[in-house]
């Protein structure tokens, strides 16, 4: 892979990293997973119990992976179908756009969603890059493509 894209990969997966420990942090260390499950639980979700913790672990950990580059195309798989059921679930509804509505209220709409859903999916589908733990442990020495 030329250096170019390699680096592109980095930054993409660092942005979304990023974004997925801070999110997993919040729920696993602020709210716990208790409380996860509880707003899990408020919104309607299916077996919030084991959607709370599932997501919670796999927004921190996932996170963490996505950043090193380890197991990028599976972990970015779960972000999407994990995105998709909350864009579907949860943003929908509230139209594409996060801020006040024409109500006055907050509203939560799927734009940081939709970003982080095709975000993810273009992750699924390349290669982590040269920068990557993947690379290092799966890649190295193996014939380019």
């Amino acid at each position: 892979m030329n250096k170019g894209a390699s680096l592109g990969i980095l930054l993409v997966r660092l942005a979304l990293g990023i974004i997925f420990i801070a999110h997993g942090y919040v729920k696993l260390f602020v709210y716990g997973i208790g409380g996860v499950v509880h707003s899990f639980a408020s919104m309607g979700m299916p077996v919030p119990a084991v959607a709370g913790t599932i997501v919670t672990l796999l927004e921190f950990f996932g996170g963490i992976a996505i950043l090193l580059g380890l197991l990028t195309r599976w972990v970015s798989i779960l972000f999407a179908i994990e995105f998709i059921v909350a864009i579907l679930k949860v943003h929908l509804q509230n139209g594409f756009f996060i801020g006040p509505g024409t109500d006055g209220k907050f509203h939560y709409g799927f734009e940081f969603a939709f970003l982080i859903l095709f975000t993810s999916l273009a992750l699924s589908i390349m290669k982590a890059g040269d920068y990557s733990l993947d690379h290092i442990l799966f890649e190295k020495g193996k014939k380019s493509e």
